[in-house]
């Protein structure tokens, strides 16, 4: 972030002079809101029923938005080269978005694969030098740029820092800006079902100790009509190559060998087997009455799962069913009008869902078969009727706890828009990004979020931007008092999540046992196990949190002063929620192994004022 202002500065060095009696000597500071970095690597998700939950059974609600460009000519985000990407993420947070999809092609995850990265075609010195606004973008010698795959790791880095969960999408095998428009998951770029598998293995093996990027959506939109035949994607039991169920089957269980605790996101196809005639058959020619096909949104007909649902022979906990669907601005389905003379503002809830959700891919959360994501919806907003229909479903996915990714955060999709308006860059006050109000107000209903208005994270230990709240904050301070927007309000309290679980370890030694007999020596051996629980040292806690609410902030530097200055009231021994805990005094030393002093609380203060960059101070 490279916005300063001097108000938040004076602001805490006030608060410090109540607390210390001397404010510290800085001079202008930077404006900082990313948090001490959680690498415990314990936010992985699985499923139960038609919900998410993380690892101790609380529920999470994944809301989100695309924002594309790896799947692009360019290799990397779009706007990088004109916007600071921490300024971008910083706004993400701030504005409640917990989870990000990246779309991404096949072809170039390949290319990381085989140590070789694709370029990203807008750092280059024809074009504007992106490094010069995100400097991390750049080698140490100031001049070269990084390649792509170090490009996606430094932003999986940067979405740790605000508290942002991400997956990625394989939007087509091949890098094209409209690769979405290809059917299949193979068949470009010399990319073979094989190669799709093996290339999503090894990114899942790389990040498989991150839980940053937690999820792989196999495929964008596998589509195609059916009298194409092998040319389309289809959905049923066979082990035809097109047959998508059984590739994103194969595909999930290649995953999850590597990482089981990765979430695996399936979506539909566009055209299912109507059974309208006896001896219908996929290839054969469509028909004007009678069709032996039912159409849908590409990636959205999940028709066929009722009798061929992704049971990967790891079992079906990490698996998130993910339709598309949109509204009549980007087409004039059938189901929009219940009559030939209807404008298309005469649909409501139930009339889609008789007409179209249900049976194509509501059942699926309405029956317990498993959780969904809506991993495109969208539109714009000078269409009554497409307001009207973004509107409907927003309301349904609240009312159904139905996970979503808003499609999209750019500016540049030409039949839906964006979140962001425009965005600009100036070294004195950083990223400017205009919002596109009206759309975010509509679109913020169905972000996850308290009753009071603090938008919830996925991580743990966390926050998520300035308004928001960690996980174990949600689930310590607001779940069972006034609950989210969900489930009317109330959830269960949970139990929160610690920064330094015990392990238990089980080592293995010899036993040498030494025998002497009549002058003559002789040895024997043999191995015992001995299990051990220990908690290790870790530099993976929340350093700061001194009083575990999930948020370092001015509260806890008062904390550490009181506990210092009146150990029998607030200090370790107390049991009540005024005193620190032994968490608390192992989250609250920052600057060494020699305790809790005022010299910690000096440091936290500096941390919040942005004169260090990370907790604890080395």
């Amino acid at each position: 972030m490279k916005k300063f202002t001097r108000t938040a500065a004076a602001l805490i060095c006030a608060a410090a002079l109540t607390v210390t009696g001397a404010a510290p000597s800085i001079g202008q500071t930077k404006k900082l809101t990313a948090q001490a970095v959680d690498t415990n690597n314990d936010d992985w998700l699985h499923a139960e029923g038609s919900r998410l939950y993380d690892m101790n059974g609380n529920e999470v609600w994944l809301t989100g938005a695309n924002w594309f460009g790896f799947n692009c000519s360019e290799n990397c985000p779009h706007y990088l080269w004109s916007a600071d990407a921490d300024d971008c993420l910083t706004e993400i947070a701030d504005r409640g978005i917990n989870i990000i999809r990246f779309p991404i092609a096949t072809e170039l995850i390949v290319s990381w694969m085989e140590g070789t990265p694709n370029p990203v075609s807008s750092f280059s010195a024809n074009a504007d030098p992106a490094y010069k606004i995100n400097a991390d973008f750049c080698e140490a010698d100031g001049k070269t740029p990084v390649d792509s795959m170090q490009v996606f790791d430094i932003m999986m880095k940067k979405c740790k820092e605000h508290g942002i969960k991400a997956f990625i999408d394989i939007h087509s095998p091949h890098t094209d800006n409209s690769g979405h428009n290809y059917n299949l998951w193979y068949g470009k770029a010399g990319v073979t079902t094989k190669v799709w598998i093996d290339s999503l293995v090894w990114l899942a093996d790389k990040y498989k100790d991150d839980d940053t990027l937690i999820g792989y959506d196999l495929k964008n939109e596998p589509h195609g009509k059916g009298q194409e035949g092998d040319e389309a994607a289809k959905w049923d039991g066979s082990k035809d190559e097109n047959n998508w169920a059984y590739a994103a089957t194969q595909c999930a269980e290649a995953i999850l060998d590597v990482n089981p605790h990765a979430l695996i996101l399936v979506e539909g196809v566009e055209q299912s087997l109507s059974g309208a005639q006896a001896g219908d058959y996929w290839g054969m020619p469509d028909r004007k009455e009678n069709s032996p096909y039912i159409g849908a949104w590409w990636g959205g007909n999940f028709r066929g799962a009722r009798e061929y649902p992704i049971k990967p022979k790891q079992g079906t906990s990490q698996i998130v069913y993910s339709p598309h669907d949109y509204g009549p601005s980007v087409y004039e389905q059938t189901w929009f009008h219940l009559d030939k003379s209807a404008t298309g503002a005469a649909f409501d809830t139930q009339s889609l869902l008789d007409e179209y959700w249900y049976d194509t891919w509501a059942y699926i959360n309405a029956e317990e078969i498993g959780p969904e994501l809506i991993g495109e919806w969208g539109g714009h907003m000078n269409n009554a009727a497409n307001l009207k229909w973004m509107t409907l479903l927003r309301d349904y996915m609240i009312d159904h706890h139905i996970n979503h990714t808003f499609w999209c955060l750019n500016t540049n999709s030409g039949d839906t828009g964006g979140l962001w308006d425009s965005l600009g860059f100036t070294a004195a006050t950083g990223t400017s990004i205009v919002w596109n109000e009206e759309k975010y107000k509509m679109f913020e209903e169905a972000l996850w979020q308290t009753k009071s208005g603090k938008y919830i994270g996925l991580d743990h230990q966390v926050a998520l931007g300035k308004n928001g709240i960690s996980l174990n904050d949600f689930y310590a301070n607001y779940a069972a008092s006034e609950g989210s927007n969900l489930d009317g309000g109330k959830t269960s309290s949970g139990k929160i999540v610690n920064a330094d679980p015990s392990k238990t370890t089980t080592t293995t030694k010899p036993v040498v046992t030494t025998t002497t007999t009549s002058g003559s020596t002789s040895t024997s051996s043999s191995t015992s196990t001995t299990t051990v629980t220990t908690t290790p040292e870790v530099s993976n806690r929340t350093f700061g949190d001194a009083n575990c609410d999930g948020a370092v902030d001015m509260s806890d530097v008062v904390l550490i002063m009181q506990s210092l200055a009146n150990p029998n009231k607030y200090g370790i021994k107390g049991s009540d929620a005024k005193h620190m805990t032994d968490e608390g005094q192992k989250n609250a030393d920052v600057i060494g192994k020699d305790g809790v002093t005022t010299d910690d609380a000096l440091t936290i203060q500096l941390y919040l004022l942005g004169k260090y960059t990370k907790l604890p101070v080395e």
